[in-house]
This record gives structure tokens, C-alpha cells and sequence, in this order.
């Protein structure tokens, strides 16, 4: 693209009339690589003789040349020269072969459009094993050891890590750790940008209180397009709309825009970019921080696109299971309360018409078993309100270093 780009540029500088001479290569040129045009090694050498100053190679990744590269045939070569000269003569195209008027090609390297795409290929295959199985959590070792027999997924990784000995567990938990947000929101976000995670909390409160009143009324779903053919149940829907809304103006009243969140609300910057200033979920992995089970230190993890009820239900038999199995006490267990608690809201919103398999309300099930639980470890759901995680310290090492056999 480079080398016609360059085919182009002297074409048109004969079409108007810059110069008589057709300096256009006739027949297809070879590959040009930057720093390798001719204004470049023209600049290149004007820098040589200390004539001018620039920083176009630094700036863009290349290697300034004096010299026409002797592994192109002799004939392009020979244009390249020929370009070279005119661009000594004719002071229009002195004009025009500069920095200012070039493109610049300005692309990321290679090596590094490779390492992201191998980067995302990993995370999708990795996103791709949770989302097969049943909802459930799982550790970053896990989903390692379920990776180890995928040949495929071998072959990649040992070309993203550069190694073939790399260590399967360590390059998970590397790949996952930019890619998951904890569930509950005092794990991602300061303390101090948790009054305006309260206030969204009220509003949404308030926003469900509204679909309440609506429903009351009869008026939480449009006409149907028969109905809307009917004069009646149209004067008949109006009214009732009108009556809803007086009742959410007399009980509610109006709800406040809550704030939007800054990027130093969140507690690691890669929580920020994959949530930005509405805290919108685009996450692969929801993580449990904190709730490691015993031997296997790991981030504790789930696929984010399980919805509400599937959440919950993972939720709680990681936490059922740390409780009679592992004998966790109340401090322990208290990060899977608080994302329980959380979720309620969305429950009881999503999923509290009768489950058909389980017959129950589940988000009312949900609800009584989080009061069960809080009654049984002496805690409130205010202790939960002030659940602040424990302060970790955790070294990080480059990709490549954590890719090699421990």
C-alpha cells in the first residue's frame, strides 16, 4: 500500500502540472517499507549533513536510510534515483515531498495488532468454556486445567507468550485480570464513590416503584394494535395512564439524574475502562475477589453474561459450599452476602413470577435466604451496606514473564 500510495503521489504531481517528466514506475512496484520513500531518504540524508532536524523516523518507528535499498530490482531503483533528482531541481516538488503533505502510515507495528488479536482469540476460548457449562463460578486454576487438553489453544498461547513451557494457570489468571469487574460494587469502586452507587441504587428503587404504580393501573404494557383500533380502551388506557401518573407525582414525586461516575471512582483502572461513567457491564468474567476457596488462591470467576437468577444461583452454592465444606466464618463469607444482596433487587424485578422448575418466587426465595443467612452469622444487611473488602498486596510481572514455567 505504501509503495502505491508513492505511484500515486508522482502521478498527480504530473497531472498538475508540477513537472513534465513521468517519474511513475511502470510496472508493479515492489514493497515499500517506512522510512524507505523518497522524501524519507531524502529528509534521511539532509539530516545526515546536519541541514535539518526532525523527529518524523522517531515518531513513527523507522529506521532513517541514506542509501536506495539494494534488494529492490535495479530498474525501481533506478526511478527512485530519478525521483531523488527532481526533487533537487524542480522546487514544487522540493514543496510537496515533505513530512507535512505525506501520509503517514502512522500504523500500530505488527507484532503488537498480533498480540492483541492472539490476546482476544485466548479470551474468547476462554469465555467461550464457562459459557458452555452450567452456570456456576469457578477459579482461574480451574478454568486452566480444563484448558490444558485444547491443543489449539495450546498452540496459541505458546506463540502469544513466546514460550512453549508457559504456565497455563498464570496466563489465565494474566488474560482474565484485564477483563473482570467484581460483582459487588465496594470491590470495584472506592470507598468514597459509593454514595453515588447509593444514589443509583435510589433511583433505580424509585424506577421500579414507578412500573409498580403503572401496573396498578393496568397501563404497564402498550395497547395491543387491536385495541389501538378501539376509541374506547384508547380514551379508557389515557385515563388510566393519567390517574398513574398523578400517583407517581403524589407518592414518588420527581426522581434526580444521579452522578456519573469518574474513572478515579473505580479501583483499578481496568474496571473504569470496561464499565466507564454509567458503570455499564461489557466485561467477559464477573469475579468474587476475596472468596478464593482453601489451596487454590486464584480469582474466583463467572461468565458475565449469565443473567440475574443465574448469578444468584451460582452465588450461593460457592458460598453453601465454603460454609459446610470449608467451615468459613462470618467475615469469610460476608463478600457473597453483599453480591447476593446486590442481586435481590434484580431478582425480585426479573425473575418473581413462579419459577416453573422450582415453583418458587425466586426472588423472594433469594430474599429469605439472605435474611436465614444474615440471622444465622449475627449480621444486618447494614453490615452489609459497609462491607469494604480486605487491602491485598499483589505484585504483577510483564506477560512474558508470567507466561514461563513456575
Amino acid at each position: 500500500m505504501i509503495a502505491l500510495q508513492e505511484e500515486l503521489d508522482w502521478h498527480c504531481y504530473r497531472l498538475y502540472g508540477l513537472m513534465d517528466e513521468d517519474l511513475c514506475y511502470p510496472g508493479t512496484p515492489p514493497p515499500v517499507r517506512l522510512g524507505e520513500r523518497s522524501f524519507e531518504i531524502h529528509l534521511a540524508r539532509r539530516m545526515a549533513a546536519g541541514e535539518v532536524q526532525s523527529t518524523w523516523f522517531q515518531r513513527h518507528g523507522s529506521t532513517p536510510i541514506t542509501e536506495i535499498p539494494d534488494h529492490w530490482p535495479a530498474d525501481y531503483r533506478d526511478q527512485v534515483a530519478r525521483r531523488l533528482e527532481a526533487m533537487e531541481r524542480h522546487r514544487w516538488i522540493t514543496l510537496v515531498e515533505q513530512p507535512e503533505y505525506k501520509r503517514r502510515w502512522n500504523r500500530e507495528p505488527w507484532d503488537k495488532r498480533q498480540e492483541r488479536a492472539m490476546r482476544q482469540w485466548l479470551l474468547d476460548r476462554l469465555e467461550t468454556e464457562l459459557r458452555t457449562h452450567d452456570a456456576a463460578l469457578h477459579t482461574c486454576a480451574q478454568l486452566a486445567d480444563r484448558m490444558r487438553p485444547d491443543e489449539t489453544f495450546t498452540a496459541v498461547a505458546a506463540l502469544y507468550t513466546g514460550h512453549d513451557l508457559f504456565d497455563h494457570q498464570t496466563l489465565v489468571s494474566d488474560l482474565v485480570a484485564g477483563d473482570h469487574v467484581p460483582q459487588m460494587a465496594a470491590a470495584r469502586l472506592k470507598p468514597a464513590a459509593m454514595k453515588t452507587f447509593r444514589a443509583w441504587q435510589d433511583t433505580w428503587d424509585k424506577q421500579r416503584q414507578e412500573d409498580a404504580i403503572d401496573a396498578r393501573h393496568g397501563v404497564a404494557e402498550p395497547l395491543s394494535p387491536e385495541a389501538e383500533q378501539d376509541t374506547q380502551q384508547q380514551a379508557a388506557h389515557a385515563a388510566a395512564r393519567q390517574r398513574a401518573e398523578a400517583d407517581k407525582a403524589r407518592e414518588i414525586g420527581p426522581i434526580p439524574v444521579p452522578p456519573k461516575y469518574k474513572s478515579t471512582d473505580f479501583r483499578q483502572s481496568s474496571y473504569w475502562t470496561l464499565r466507564g461513567k454509567l458503570d455499564v457491564p461489557k466485561e467477559r468474567f464477573f469475579s468474587l475477589p476475596g472468596c478464593e476457596k482453601a489451596g487454590d488462591t486464584t480469582l474466583v470467576i463467572g461468565w458475565a453474561g449469565l443473567d440475574h437468577l443465574q448469578r444468584a444461583q451460582a452465588i450461593a452454592h460457592w458460598y453453601v459450599d465454603r460454609k459446610e465444606t470449608d467451615g468459613w466464618d462470618a467475615p469469610q463469607l460476608m463478600p457473597m452476602l453483599v453480591a447476593l444482596e446486590e442481586l435481590i433487587p434484580w431478582l425480585k424485578q426479573w425473575h418473581n413470577d413462579l419459577h416453573p422448575e422450582y415453583g418458587e418466587r425466586m426472588g423472594d426465595f433469594y430474599e429469605q435466604f439472605l435474611l436465614e443467612e444474615l440471622r444465622a452469622q449475627a449480621l444486618t444487611r447494614e453490615d452489609l451496606h459497609h462491607w469494604q473488602p480486605t487491602a491485598t498486596r499483589r505484585g504483577r510481572q510483564g506477560r512474558k514473564g508470567t507466561a514461563l514455567a513456575q
